[in-house]
């Protein structure tokens, strides 16, 4: 996946602006570039979890099908650990065909961005595969 290094630093604006709560969002794409950020509200504003209200979902969704784009990943940010997914990312991850996005802010100076494809019903140990992002 390439994210284009204006979208990156959006996604970490946006994981700034929300800390110290975990944010989220979608990202639309089409051939495997990233074209566009859109925000949802993580209706559960922890910096432990984070859940998307389903009907602002479906309705970026729509947004990004009306528009031809692809749900390119489900992002969400770690305020103070890895760019890894937790075992609360694992369990809550319902789209094993969507890359999930992680930007963390362990390192405030230094913030990381990974993708992984998880599978949650996949037996222990081959539920997560990291995806490629190349940032530029």
């Amino acid at each position: 996946m390439i994210l284009p290094r204006e979208l990156a630093e959006e996604l970490v604006a946006h994981a700034r602006s929300e800390a110290p709560n975990e944010c989220c969002g979608m990202l639309a794409g089409r051939d495997g570039v990233a074209v566009r950020v859109h925000r949802a509200r993580n209706t559960e504003a922890s910096p432990f979890m984070y859940v998307m209200d389903p009907l602002e979902q479906m309705r970026i969704m729509d947004d990004i099908d009306d528009a031809g784009h692809d749900l390119l990943a489900i992002y969400h940010s770690h305020t103070r650990s890895a760019a890894y997914p937790s075992r609360t990312d694992v369990e809550l991850a319902f789209y094993p065909e969507t890359p999930y996005m992680i930007v963390s802010l362990q390192d405030r100076d230094a913030p990381v961005i990974r993708a992984f494809r998880i599978t949650r019903t996949a037996p222990e140990g081959a539920q997560i595969a990291e995806e490629p992002v190349e940032i530029g």
